[in-house]
C-alpha cells in the first residue's frame, strides 16, 4: 500500500463538501438535494464511478464550480466519493440533505479551509482515508473570542 496526500483546491469564496457514496444515480440525487434545499446556491459537483466505465460523473449548476469539482476529483482518483463545491451557501444549509440521500455512506469534511485527503493506493484501487482540515489549535478562546464568536454568528443570521 502506498499512502499519498491530495491538496482539494476550493475556489475563492467557496465550500466544500467531501464523501463517500455509490451507486450512479448520486450525482443526481445529489443535485436534487442541493437546489431543493438552497435553490440559490450555486454549486458544481463531481461523482467518481468504482465499475463500469469508472468515469467522473458532473452535475451544478455553475460552470467553474463543476470544472474544479470534476479536476479535484480526477485529483484524487478514488472511485465512489465525491466533490461539492459551493457557493452562496454554506455546507450547513445543505448537510441533512446531502446525509439523507440513500447513497451517501459518510462524509469526510465540509469546509472553508484548506484541505488535504490521506489517499491510499493498492492494487485494487484508491481510498480515501481521511482528511486534514484547516490549522491545529493556536490555544483555547478568551471571554473577547467568545464574544467574537457568537456575534459572528448573529451577523451570519444563524442566531437571534
Amino acid at each position: 500500500m502506498e499512502l499519498h496526500t491530495v491538496r482539494i483546491e476550493i475556489p475563492a469564496d467557496s465550500n466544500l463538501i467531501l464523501g463517500q457514496s455509490h451507486f450512479i444515480k448520486t450525482a443526481e440525487d445529489l443535485y436534487e438535494a442541493i437546489a431543493g434545499t438552497a435553490p440559490n446556491a450555486l454549486f458544481g459537483l463531481a461523482f467518481s464511478e468504482a465499475s463500469g466505465p469508472c468515469l467522473v460523473r458532473l452535475e451544478g449548476n455553475d460552470p467553474l464550480l463543476i470544472e474544479a469539482a470534476k479536476e479535484n476529483s480526477l485529483a484524487l482518483g478514488c472511485g465512489h466519493t465525491f466533490v461539492i463545491l459551493l457557493k452562496e451557501a454554506f455546507p450547513i444549509n445543505v448537510l441533512n440533505a446531502i446525509k439523507a440521500v440513500q447513497e451517501v455512506c459518510g462524509i469526510f469534511c465540509a469546509t472553508a479551509n484548506p484541505v488535504e485527503a490521506i489517499v491510499a493506493s493498492t492494487k485494487s484501487g484508491r481510498g480515501i482515508l481521511g482528511v486534514i482540515d484547516g490549522s491545529p489549535p493556536k490555544g483555547a478562546e478568551e471571554e473577547e473570542d467568545r464574544t467574537q464568536r457568537r456575534g459572528m454568528l448573529r451577523r451570519f443570521g444563524y442566531k437571534l
